[in-house]
């Protein structure tokens, strides 16, 4: 009885349920205090104050749903008004809930440690999107920008309901590969969805802007698995999509292990393989339907409010160096103020190894308040 007595608080307390017609994008629906590990082993002390939360934010379609995320609070004091805060997004995690990154924040197990860990020696705080669908009920939206640059402001709006935080914080958008694109996204979407924040900077890199061109480029290669995971996602945001209809017995055996896997599987699910060998129907996505949501989630047609730094590998082996050349000359056209900066002879992995520790230090420039750089 008292074992089921704690259940039924926990549920309580963590109830996924859809907020209410007056729960406002970026509302705060829950929040508790958990440790936070840097390593797996747990043996680094981690002094920082960690945030498991829940919070309202809007479908790629507008309707109102629940995301989970975590905001971490660095230990050191900041003096120079409100504590800055990294919305942060990160690269492709996984389709399976167990993958969300504030599980794996928990357990010790998130890659992207290193640029958290550098955030908090610079005392910001970051709020970490999971995107929506991931560790919520639901399938993950995954790749479809509109609902991942949502996610991501809405996380920041949260974040000011955490203990020393504020509204009026600056706020700088950081993110690499799926994050890249979602932070691509909340600079597209800024002004019109969320302009209460005081965004002052975006940081993004190896962003999959054009998703038929990244799809194009990953069909049959070792990349295919980000293809049949980015089906699924799409599929996840918008149900009129043809897909399960169309795949044959293999087809739907590679989807429904997808959903369910972290990022290492998924590279191992079905490599090499052609969207067109899993399915009854040639060439799905050119389909309208999906032509027409691939449109609305394909990225530089629209001006970012706030300054943009931009950096891609010249041998990114997933997202094709073009795809983020495109976006630079997209944005640069429509007259954003936009650093660019190609890594010679850097792959997707590589280059936010190499690269991404800069742009968070661009970042800090911003917070700091410095004249930035353009280079259109």
């Amino acid at each position: 009885m008292q074992l089921r007595a704690v259940l039924t608080a926990v549920l309580l307390l963590f109830a996924l349920v859809t907020p209410s017609s007056a729960a406002a994008p970026g509302e705060l629906v829950s929040s508790r205090e958990v440790a936070w590990h840097p390593e797996p082993l747990r043996l680094l002390p981690a002094p920082v104050k960690a945030y498991d939360i829940r919070y309202s934010s809007t479908s790629a379609t507008g309707t109102s749903t629940v995301v989970s995320g975590m905001v971490l609070v660095s230990p050191l004091p900041w003096n120079n008004g409100p504590r800055p805060i990294v919305a942060y997004a990160m690269g492709t995690q996984g389709l399976g809930d167990q993958c969300a990154p504030s599980r794996q924040l928990q357990a010790g197990t998130e890659v992207e440690i290193a640029f958290l860990a550098q955030a908090m020696f610079n005392g910001w705080a970051v709020a970490v999107t999971d995107y929506e669908g991931l560790g919520t009920p639901g399938d993950h939206t995954y790749a479809v920008a509109r609902s991942e640059g949502r996610a991501l402001l809405d996380v920041a709006r949260a974040a000011s309901g955490i203990p020393g935080l504020s509204a009026d914080a600056p706020v700088g958008v950081f993110g690499y590969s799926q994050g890249g694109q979602a932070a691509s996204s909340a600079a597209e979407q800024w002004k019109s969805y969320a302009p209460s924040l005081n965004v002052v900077g975006v940081a993004a890199g190896g962003v999959p802007a054009d998703l038929n061109a990244v799809a194009k480029f990953n069909d049959g290669n070792a990349g295919s698995g980000l293809v049949f995971a980015a089906a699924a996602g799409y599929a996840a945001a918008y149900p009129e999509l043809p897909l399960s209809s169309v795949l044959n017995a293999r087809g739907q055996q590679v989807i429904d292990r997808i959903r369910a896997a972290c990022v290492a599987e998924i590279a191992l699910v079905a490599p090499f393989t052609r969207l067109n060998s899993l399915t009854t129907t040639p060439d799905v996505i050119q389909d309208p339907l999906w032509q027409q949501r691939l449109k609305e989630n394909t990225l530089g047609s629209v001006k970012p409010a706030a300054p943009v730094y931009l950096y891609h590998g010249t041998l990114d082996e997933l997202i094709p160096f073009g795809v983020g050349q495109k976006l630079r000359t997209q944005w640069c056209s429509l007259g954003a103020d936009v650093q660019w900066t190609p890594l010679p002879l850097l792959g997707h992995v590589t280059a936010v190894s190499a690269w991404g520790a800069n742009a968070l230090n661009w970042l800090g420039d911003r917070f700091a308040g410095k004249t930035t750089r353009p280079n259109c």
